[in-house]
């Protein structure tokens, strides 16, 4: 039998082996499969293992359940595990009366985990890391990394789809088989949440076979890389105060949780259950704390709140964990100081922003900072969205907070915490000035700007040339006569000197000869025309004529 197994499993590359492609020899004692294939058996093997570990939970239930609970026979366990399993992708569904949203949210992870290693097993499969592009552009160091960043990212998106279509297809094959005249998973919250779900978790398993941890986040740009960090500090801040919340309330309201668990007498099997599905919605209760923490709380039913500002309470689930929500009424003054989070996570956020990539300018870093804001308003918003729903009908038709509600109060407190924690900080850089990064930025500002400056110069050199042509302008130095010229006083004390082709001038500095010998000669001098030049063509002599005789007349 695992003969039969081996030669199943290699059957495929055998094949692929007497196919002539591109790029690959003879030589190959291993062909790899094509992207499609690979992430075509990833899909099938998710499945396969997802809905035989669900299976085998609902055989457990249905063997301690009273009967006819889950249907009659083996057929609705299946079909009872293929509904959780697409209950597991947060995939809704019809019921007579209403629908089913309020679906566990660490259901999720069960999934997620399968299609991460299917994802790592397919990027291994396909040897992905050979497809990276062989050639370069041979230009700056800089150059060569963008191509070589867009060219991985380009290869993560190729697996990612090559492992969500297939995954999706086969999903929406199983809620078609699945239907029944109780439930009915819609198809479009089927095939979106399949899709998306297998495309980022493909995504990340195949990023990581390219690098460890720390090159994920070197894919993308230092700017993106920069809001990316903050966004989920500030989120983890959150969450974490939220779950501190979650079981501060567990173990104060403890007895009451106990005594919501002892009404219900689920026996021992079923104990263990009611435990394990109390634990799957634990991330939606740290969810449902993390909108109370910014402000505008959550519902537990049409017409109720909790919040901060008050509790409005009525007939709530018989489930054990909402022993632990508070009581009706107003709230003490010192719950207000949990709006404080918000504030703190914004300050962190703003913080690495600047340390990851500070800004050459005091006014771009606080609109950073808010644009970190902005984003983890918008995953709060979803993940309070994904943690709510309904349950059937009518008064259970509201759970859980509202997501826009969330995402504008996250944004405002985060986004304006940020973008004051991100001034100060990049400004403390800047007045430091030991941060290299600030100094690059303000670097390539400069060298940006120079083609502007150089320009500036030449407009304004061409301006006072024309200006000094029409004779609005002076000029910048007066054009220096040949020789050395006496005055007045010099005139009856100094002996006229003889002028000379060769004359040089006795009365430079030492300090001027010395920067002449340094910068290039000067062209050769024209003959002086202020001298009248009389040769005797027949070997006579030379009559130089002193042009400061008339003063001495």
């Amino acid at each position: 039998m695992t003969a039969l197994f081996d030669q199943l499993r290699t059957a495929p590359r055998n094949v692929l082996s007497r196919i002539p492609l591109p790029g690959l020899t003879g030589d190959d004692d291993d062909v790899r499969r094509p992207l499609p294939v690979s992430g075509m058996l990833a899909a099938a093997w998710t499945l396969g293992v997802g809905l035989a570990v669900l299976t085998t939970l609902t055989l457990i239930g249905w063997i301690a359940a009273p009967r006819g609970a889950l249907g009659a026979g083996l057929p609705a366990v299946f079909r009872t595990a293929s509904q959780l399993w697409l209950a597991a992708h947060h995939a809704g569904f019809a019921i007579p009366g209403g629908s089913v949203g309020l679906l566990p949210l660490g259901l999720t992870i069960l999934p997620a985990f399968l299609l991460y290693r299917a994802g790592m097993w397919m990027a291994r499969d396909a040897d992905l890391r050979l497809r990276l592009p062989a050639r370069l552009p041979k230009n700056t160091p800089k150059e060569v990394s963008n191509a070589r960043r867009r060219a991985q990212l380009v290869l993560i998106a190729q697996a990612g789809i090559s492992l969500a279509a297939p995954y999706a297809l086969l999903a929406g094959l199983i809620a078609l088989i699945t239907r029944n005249e109780i439930t009915q998973p819609f198809l479009g919250d089927v095939l979106v949440s399949h899709l998306v779900l297998a495309f980022i978790a493909g995504s990340v398993a195949v990023a990581r076979t390219i690098g460890p941890w720390r090159s994920m986040l070197r894919l993308l740009p230092e700017r993106v890389r920069s809001v990316v960090a903050g966004t989920s500090a500030a989120l983890a801040i959150m969450l974490a105060a939220g779950a501190v919340m979650v079981l501060g309330a567990v173990v104060v309201n403890f007895g009451q949780v106990q005594e919501l668990s002892g009404v219900l007498a689920p026996g021992f099997v079923g104990g263990l259950l009611l435990l394990l599905l109390q634990g799957l919605y634990l991330l939606n209760a740290v969810v449902w704390a993390m909108a109370y923490i910014a402000g505008p709380g959550f519902a537990v039913g049409t017409g109720t709140l909790v919040a901060p500002t008050g509790v409005q309470l009525g007939a709530v689930p018989s489930l054990p964990i909402l022993g632990a929500l508070p009581e009706a009424g107003p709230t003490p003054a010192w719950v207000m100081i949990v709006i404080a989070v918000p504030f703190v996570a914004g300050a962190v956020a703003g913080v690495l922003v600047v340390r990851i990539a500070p800004s050459p300018s005091y006014e771009g870093a606080p609109l950073w900072g808010f644009v970190c804001g902005l984003a983890t308003g918008a995953t709060a918003g979803l993940l309070a969205a994904l943690s709510g729903g309904s349950i059937g009908g009518a008064r259970l038709s509201e759970l859980g907070p509202a997501g826009w509600e969330v995402m504008l109060s996250v944004t405002l407190e985060v986004g304006v915490a940020a973008g004051i924690a991100a001034g100060l900080a990049n400004w403390w850089l800047i007045f430091r000035g030991h941060n290299t990064a600030v100094t690059k930025a303000a670097a390539k500002v400069g060298t940006a700007t120079a083609p502007v400056r150089k320009a500036g110069v030449k407009i304004a050199k061409a301006a006072a040339s024309a200006a000094g042509k029409v004779g609005f302008a002076e000029p910048e130095e007066l054009q220096k006569l040949p020789g050395y010229w006496l005055d007045a006083t010099e005139c009856d004390t100094q002996p006229i000197p003889v002028i000379r082709d060769d004359w040089e001038d006795e009365h430079a500095s030492a300090a001027a000869e010395s920067a002449q010998k340094t910068r290039r000669p000067d062209p050769p001098r024209p003959p002086r025309r202020d001298i009248v030049d009389e040769t005797d063509d027949k070997g006579g002599h030379v009559i130089y004529v002193d042009p400061y005789a008339w003063d001495r007349d």
